[in-house]
């Protein structure tokens, strides 16, 4: 049996509560995603019919997709169930230019604005998107809820980032992927949840409507498209290199890090806390390649996927 079937899927919430400051840390960190990743999404949308009235980004966090995409759409909805990311994504409104303001909603993936006063109405969505975040839903109620909020013909597009290694052009960089390896097999590995798992290998194994124990109709599997980004292709705007310290601030938005400090408050920003440590060995190998010091940088290699399936019209 495989590490990733053998760990079950839980439909116990697995997602992060962020305040307001954690928010916002995260949205100054991580990596929006390259324009070519955005207009796959809309052009394969639009061949298939698809119409720009309504998107709705689920797990929005602080709104990154949701704010590039709104251009496109008449009207434009981000969820997601942290409230903190939700302050944080309304608090960026200002900085965002749109044809009329995004609205952002506390709400889960499973109940897709049901809750809200106003409601997301039954068959009102023409696209709803999910960026990095659909591994952490319970699909089996997840796709019942989109076959209800969206339009007959309309578009689901998931994606993710996969796993991010070391990139090829690094100096010493297999040695610096064997440490990263090496690091989260003995550190990380029993923090791992069945979500960061999905993500390696690129959502393979991610439940789909015609996957699931009982499947759901309304969805044609003849219409589904998987689309990959190999290393070669930019799968986030800038994927440039970094010092090491934005490495390590990048590196503690991970929720297997986060989990591994919870368990070990006495190491965070010590020597010995898990990022701090990976940051170690890769500057001794840099260093061993023969990069200066206060030269250290590292690049990442990321090898994206974006999954896009249909509503029956």
């Amino acid at each position: 049996m495989s590490q990733l079937t053998s760990i079950p899927f839980s439909t116990e919430k697995t997602f992060r509560s962020y305040n307001q400051e954690q928010g916002k840390a995260y949205a100054q960190i991580r990596l929006d995603y390259h324009p070519s990743v955005y207009q796959a999404i809309i052009d394969h949308h639009l061949s298939t019919d698809g119409q720009l009235g309504t998107l709705l980004d689920v797990g929005c966090g602080p709104g990154t997709a949701a704010y590039c995409l709104a251009s496109r759409f008449a009207h434009t909805i981000g969820i997601d169930p942290s409230e903190g990311m939700i302050a944080t994504a309304r608090s960026l409104g200002d900085a965002k230019s749109t044809s009329e303001p995004v609205r952002f909603e506390v709400s889960t993936a499973e109940e897709l604005g049901r809750k809200l006063s106003p409601p997301i109405k039954d068959h009102s969505i023409d696209l709803i998107t999910a960026a990095n975040a659909a591994h952490w839903f319970d699909m089996s109620r997840f796709w019942p809820s989109t076959a209800r909020v969206l339009r007959p013909g309309g578009s689901v597009a998931l994606w993710t980032s996969g796993h991010i290694c070391a990139h090829p052009s690094m100096p010493n960089a297999d040695a610096i992927q064997a440490a990263m390896a090496r690091i989260e097999e003995q550190y990380l590995m029993q923090y791992y949840e069945r979500g960061n798992l999905l993500t390696r290998n690129r959502y393979l194994d991610l439940p789909l409507p015609w996957t699931l124990a009982q499947p759901v109709p309304e969805f044609d599997e003849s219409n589904f498209l998987r689309k990959e980004w190999d290393v070669a292709e930019k799968f986030f705007a800038d994927q440039q290199e970094v010092d090491l310290d934005t490495f390590e601030k990048m590196m503690s938005t991970g929720s297997a890090v986060t989990r591994w400090r919870e368990a070990h408050p006495d190491a965070v920003g010590t020597e010995h806390d898990v990022v701090r440590m990976l940051r170690r060995e890769i500057e001794r190998l840099l260093h061993e390649a023969g990069v200066e010091k206060g030269q250290e940088k590292v690049k990442g290699a990321v090898q994206g996927v974006v999954l896009m399936m249909k509503k029956k019209a």
